[in-house]
């Protein structure tokens, strides 16, 4: 898999406009954000080994699949919530833990306050989601501290992602692939990608 992917197709596009449109209500927004999750998912597990099995149509037999690893959803709380109901609608049988890293205001070094994830992480496909790597702080604690849990192949999953953020990945986490919708500009003055599309938790969930 490749260490950076940014997907570049139609719909994408298309629904990234209606997130970064300010004047974009909730209900729109959320589902925007759950198409676009969709997407992610099936880029992030491209390579997912199948096992075969057979299956009987109501003709002949013919070969069917399914996956031959565990498939871990890590929302970073609470933004990452906003992709995780679009990455298991196309993979229902996923597990979803969670971490609660938030970025200090002024320092905008993360700071860890919860966690709660399954189980048997080694060997699994775990998707850490947050859908804005901003300075790349809270993503690369949050890799960091799976690892610590005994993840060895994580994926991580966005919707923006800022150059800076990226870098920090790449030098912090060089093993772990990152796949985002968008690449934007740069960060301004407060840490915010620019131009992004503002705050996605609190527009996702309405709290503006």
């Amino acid at each position: 898999m490749e260490q950076v992917t940014e997907i570049d197709h139609p719909v994408v596009k298309r629904y990234l406009s209606i997130l970064r449109d300010k004047n974009t209500e909730t209900a729109p927004f959320r589902r925007a954000m759950g198409t676009i999750g969709t997407i992610l998912a099936a880029e992030a597990l491209t390579d997912l080994p199948l096992q075969e099995y057979e299956v009987e149509t109501p003709i002949q037999t013919a070969t069917g699949y399914k996956p031959a690893a565990e498939v871990f959803v890590i929302p970073i709380l609470r933004a990452g919530l906003s992709l995780v109901d679009g990455i298991i609608s196309f993979m229902p049988d996923a597990k979803v833990g969670h971490i609660g890293v938030y970025r200090d205001e002024e320092t905008h070094e993360p700071v860890n306050y919860y966690h709660n994830f399954p189980g048997g992480l080694k060997g699994a496909y775990t998707l850490v989601v947050d859908p804005m790597l901003a300075t790349g702080g809270s993503g690369s604690h949050a890799i960091k501290f799976l690892k610590e849990n005994g993840a060895d192949n994580i994926r991580f999953v966005s919707l923006i992602s800022a150059p800076e953020g990226i870098k920090r990945l790449r030098e912090d986490h060089p093993d772990v692939p990152i796949i985002t919708a968008a690449i934007d500009e740069r960060l301004n003055e407060n840490a915010f990608i620019v131009p992004g599309l503002g705050d996605a938790g609190d527009r996702y969930f309405g709290t503006l």
